[in-house]
Formats: structure tokens, C-alpha cells, sequence
């Protein structure tokens, strides 16, 4: 391995490891062969290959290396990267038709993500989503721009072995004045001890290599959403540093605001908040259980104190349990709520009881509306559909007793495509009465 560099104030960058390659290019391909049912879920097109559909397998796979999955008989079904620690084996890049993916080819399925985005922003808005993993043929990874700053976020360690060569055609492609990388929880132990990366990483070109800076504290980048500026902490923050997938749900929200009074709960750092300020609310209350998050929050709104709505709206902040807070049907009442919530069913067996809290929730939240007031819920359990989501909302607001019209229903974002059933988690509805 070449010897450590350092930058201007002495901190050493290391070029990343290229160990997957290195040990597997003497190797024989790695051949799969699946049950009957997974053929048939991979010839529909689903990106996803479990460790118990796997009945054949001609050697030990690597971390990051290509498997090919061959049918009953024996022709090509699909390609993919293999995962040899997680039950999701392997994250399929290519059906169909044998292709050989080479470095054209990661050209080219880059170029296709981006191209997907031409046209949607204005210069108003340099803050969206370049990559949205599986339904971008980019399984396990994601890239969101922050103006001049980029993030890359893996949640597969099938990535790490790859990830100079991904990192080159990033900055080839779109020249980040930052490139940071961030890691799921579940493969940072191996990122540290296979290549020493950290996350919160800075991946640097220099001439043909790829070196990391380690991670080290410096201030948000600021970003602008039509038009307003948002921080975002993309070496520390939640995701990539901010919730980009709910920007159009914020428009929808601006434009009930304009007069009314408003409660944002599980306000985080203030986004349908400052969206409600712009439109014309006369006030906002943020509920949020974090104090950073609503230091945030304060600090967006100082970012957009020239908007005149944003100057004129009283914007209040509450360090409290939203949902304990609701529980208590607060005297003061709202023109406008919003409620959107964490994931409340982070696994399967989670759905029953999220599809009760989400009509709990939304019955709790109705009782702080005033007549004639706009309810937003939201939910992005991806273990809840949206017909569940949906039809808890509507039940919580039939049993209310109050008649309301529904406004209309929304999921994903056209930056955030979802093309298969797991991927679908965000979804909002609107009602007014």
C-alpha cells in the first residue's frame, strides 16, 4: 500500500484498499442457483437475493465480489454483489440478458441516475437525492447532493471493496467540492478493521488514486430547498445530514399555512416549520424530544430571517415527547398539525402495533385541531403500506366524530423513486374538518 499523505494541517490520508479484487481475480466466477420461487421473484425484476433461497453454490463468496445466478437450466438470471455476512445476500445489479459489467457499464449506470434528475430543480433548490439505491440500480448505497457537498451513504459492506472506483466515478462525473462518506451502523466495525474507513469520511481524488481524510468536526453546509436555506450535517447528522424525501410534502404544507397557527410535531430541525413561516403562518410551535434538533431548527430560521413570512412568523420551540404531549390534549388549538413521526415499525413483526399507534397518534392529533383546520400525517414505516397508513387515518378521523374532507394523498418524491414493494415507505395524506 502506498505511504500515508497529509494535508495542510498534517492530517494523514490513506489510500483505500482494494482487498476484494486482489483476492478474488485468481478465483473461479461465483456461481448461485436459487429455489424455484426466487427465480420467479428475480425474473419479476426484484433486486433482492436471501441466504435461504441460495440451494447451490460453488465456492466461499467475498464481500463485494459479482455473483452470477443461473435458472434450473443453467442460463444466466442475473448478477449482482455479494454479501457473505448479511442474510441479504446478494443485491442484484443486472437481469435478464449476460452483461459484462465493466467500468463502461458503471459509467453508464451512473449517468442513467443522474439523467433521471435533469430538469426537476430549479436554482432555487441544490439540495435532492443523485442515487436512491435499489430503484436507482444502485442497491445498498445512496448519494444526496448539499450544493458543492456530496454524501454517499452505503448500507451494504458488498460496497466497501468498491469503493475507490465508485468514489473515482463520482468525482468524474459531478467534480463534489466535498465528498463525504457515510456508513450504516451494521458494517462500520468492518469498514474500520478492512480498510480503516470511517464514517463521516472525506474521500479525496488525487491523480488516479482515492484516499479518505479522516472524519473530523466542521460546520453544516448550508443548502437552499426552493429557495430556503437549510444546514445540514453531513459528517454527524441523522441519513445524510437532513430528511430530503419529504421537500415536496413541505411545499404541500406551505400552501395551508398562509393565517393560520401551526403545530409541527416531531419538528426536527424545523423543515415543514420554516416552509409553514414562508406561506404565512402566523405562528409555529415545534415539538421535538431533542434539544440539538430544535437548536437546529432556531438556527434555519435565523438562515431566513430577509424572507418576509419567515421574519413575521412567531416561531416557538417545545423539548417534549410528542407523543406524551398530544396524549394530553393541550387547551391551546392549531389552524394546521403535522405529525411526522420516526418509523414506528422498524421490523415485521412491528406492523400491528405501528397501524395502532399511527391511529392513536392521529386521533391525538385531531383533538388539538380547530374546526375547519388542516391535518398532514405522515409515515415512513416501510413495513406499513400505504392502504394501512391510510385507512388508520381515516378510521382515527371517522371515530373523531368530526366530518372532514380529504385533501389528497402523496408518496414518494420523483428524486426518491421506489420501484419495488420494500422500497415504498414514505407516504402523507391530508384532511381538513
Amino acid at each position: 500500500m502506498p505511504a500515508n499523505v497529509r494535508d495542510a494541517a498534517g492530517i494523514a490520508r490513506h489510500p483505500i484498499a482494494r482487498l476484494q479484487s486482489e483476492k478474488s481475480s485468481s478465483l473461479p466466477r461465483l456461481r448461485l442457483r436459487v429455489t424455484a420461487t426466487a427465480e420467479s421473484i428475480l425474473r419479476g425484476g426484484h433486486p433482492w437475493l436471501f441466504a435461504d433461497s441460495i440451494r447451490e453454490q460453488n465456492r466461499t463468496g467475498l464481500a463485494g465480489e459479482l455473483a452470477v445466478v443461473y435458472d434450473r437450466k443453467d442460463k444466466f438470471l442475473a448478477i449482482g454483489l455479494f454479501d457473505p455476512e448479511s442474510p441479504l445476500r446478494v443485491r442484484v445489479l443486472h437481469w435478464g440478458r449476460p452483461a459484462a459489467l465493466d467500468a463502461a457499464w458503471w459509467r453508464k449506470n451512473l449517468s442513467q441516475a443522474l439523467r433521471r434528475r435533469e430538469g426537476l430543480f430549479d436554482p432555487r433548490t441544490n439540495g435532492y437525492r443523485c442515487i436512491n439505491g435499489e430503484s436507482d440500480n444502485w442497491p445498498g448505497l445512496v448519494l444526496d447532493r448539499y450544493a458543492a457537498a456530496f454524501v454517499l451513504k452505503i448500507y451494504t459492506a458488498a460496497w466497501l471493496p468498491r469503493l475507490a472506483e465508485i468514489a473515482a466515478l463520482i468525482h468524474a462525473a459531478l467534480k463534489p467540492g466535498r465528498l463525504v462518506l457515510r456508513l450504516s451502523r451494521n458494517i462500520q466495525e468492518a469498514a474500520r478493521k478492512n480498510f480503516r474507513l470511517e464514517d463521516g469520511s472525506e474521500l479525496l481524488r488525487e491523480g488516479e488514486r482515492t484516499l479518505w481524510l479522516p472524519s473530523r468536526a466542521a460546520a453544516p453546509v448550508v443548502f437552499l430547498e426552493t429557495g430556503i436555506r437549510f444546514e445540514a450535517d453531513v459528517v454527524r447528522g441523522q441519513k445524510t445530514g437532513f430528511f430530503l424525501d419529504q421537500r415536496e410534502n413541505r411545499r404541500r404544507v406551505e400552501a395551508f399555512a398562509r393565517g393560520g397557527q401551526v403545530l409541527n410535531a416531531f419538528s426536527f430541525s424545523g423543515g415543514f416549520s420554516l416552509y409553514a413561516a414562508r406561506g404565512g403562518a402566523r405562528s409555529v410551535t415545534d415539538l421535538d424530544i431533542s434539544a440539538h434538533a430544535l437548536e437546529s431548527a432556531k438556527r434555519n430560521f435565523a438562515l431566513n430571517q430577509s424572507a418576509a413570512g419567515v421574519n413575521a412568523c412567531r416561531h416557538e420551540t417545545i423539548q417534549t415527547d410528542a407523543f406524551a404531549w398530544l396524549e394530553q390534549s393541550p387547551a391551546q388549538k392549531f389552524d394546521l398539525v403535522v405529525l411526522d413521526p420516526p418509523s414506528l415499525a422498524k421490523r415485521e413483526a412491528e406492523r400491528e402495533g405501528a397501524i395502532q399507534a399511527y391511529g392513536k397518534l392521529v386521533a391525538n392529533g385531531i383533538k388539538t385541531l380547530r374546526p375547519g383546520g388542516v391535518l398532514a400525517a405522515s409515515s415512513c414505516s416501510a413495513h406499513v403500506s400505504a392502504a394501512e397508513f391510510f385507512d388508520a387515518v381515516r378510521q382515527a378521523a371517522q371515530k373523531s366524530g368530526r366530518s372532514f374532507t380529504e385533501l389528497e394523498t402523496a408518496q414518494h418524491a420523483a428524486d426518491h423513486p421506489a420501484t419495488f414493494p420494500e422500497a415504498q415507505y414514505l407516504k402523507c395524506i391530508y384532511l381538513r374538518g
